[in-house]
């Protein structure tokens, strides 16, 4: 409804997304979850990796959140990942309607533009303090939060009853600062074919609960990689393939056990010694673009 390309649901387990969508200049990867409170640091980091990698932003859709249900128009906060519940996500994605509050410790919060609030003061001939008895806070609270510190509900709408004037920021669901390191392994999460591939030149990176045990990168070309016994990546070959479409990259499996090259769907299916048997990374390249 938003106008995205979506993916097929990657119903295997365990899995760290379930859908990445593509509308040709965002890619968001979505993990849906009942209890966003059962989300697990690895699972944050393997979203944050494909997401920085395919060059989009992850985001956690649930229901729960401890005890109570998720907040319409609020945003949570998992290992640094947005969480939100279906009515925001439909709001913000198909009404355009972004969320304005966060759920932080302590409660729920907003967050208002120090800029406009100074100004609002001073065409209103107030000093900090003035504006500090008026809404029930300290004079530093005061400068705090034309500093850009973000506020309670309560106190932001002391703010606009105050000057009859919007303050409150919307939160951009999109904008977000990938955190963990580009180079980040997962322990145990590691293939034979791993360093033949940085020979060529190419970066790789390991997923983990990810359809593709790699992500491979060369120049501006982004190669989704399983990696196994054939029989296992024939069933996996199908959704690899169509994330590959959605997203604008390429999707190959390297096999263990099979040395016929062929294709299933958009993904090349390659033997490990056919791979083995290149010499630079454009032959890789002339192969799964062929």
């Amino acid at each position: 409804m938003a106008g995205y390309d979506v993916s097929e649901l990657f119903a295997m387990r365990p899995k760290s997304f379930d859908l990445i969508a593509n509308n040709g200049s965002r890619i968001v990867v979505l993990k849906v979850i009942s209890h966003i409170d059962s989300i697990s640091e690895e699972n944050a980091r393997d979203l944050d990796q494909i997401s920085h990698n395919l060059g989009g932003t992850p985001l956690v859709v649930g229901e729960r959140a401890r005890d109570a249900e998720l907040e319409r128009g609020a945003v949570y906060v998992r290992y640094g990942i947005s969480a939100i519940s279906y009515p925001t996500l439909h709001d913000y994605f198909v009404d355009g309607s972004p969320p304005l509050i966060y759920a932080s410790p302590g409660g729920l919060y907003v967050n208002i533009s120090g800029e406009k609030l100074r100004e609002l003061r001073e065409a209103n001939n107030l000093s900090l303090g003035d504006l500090g008895q008026i809404l029930g806070v300290s004079r530093r609270t005061v400068a705090k939060y034309e500093a850009g510190m973000g506020t309670t509900i309560d106190i932001a709408i002391r703010i606009e009853e105050t000057f009859d004037s919007g303050v409150v920021e919307p939160i951009d669901l999109l904008t977000y600062s990938h955190h963990t390191s580009p180079d980040f392994q997962f322990p145990d999460e590691d293939i034979p074919i791993e360093p033949f591939i940085k020979e060529l030149g190419m970066h790789v990176q390991m997923m983990s609960h990810a359809p593709f045990q790699a992500l491979i990168r060369y120049e501006d070309h982004t190669i989704l990689t399983g990696y196994g016994r054939s029989q296992k990546l024939s069933k996996r070959a199908g959704i690899i393939g169509n994330i590959s479409q959605v997203t604008r990259s390429h999707a190959m499996c390297i096999m263990t056990d099979d040395q016929r090259q062929r294709r299933i769907g958009r993904t090349l299916m390659l033997g490990e010694e056919s791979l083995l048997s290149l010499e630079e990374a454009d032959d890789l390249l002339n192969l799964i673009l062929n």
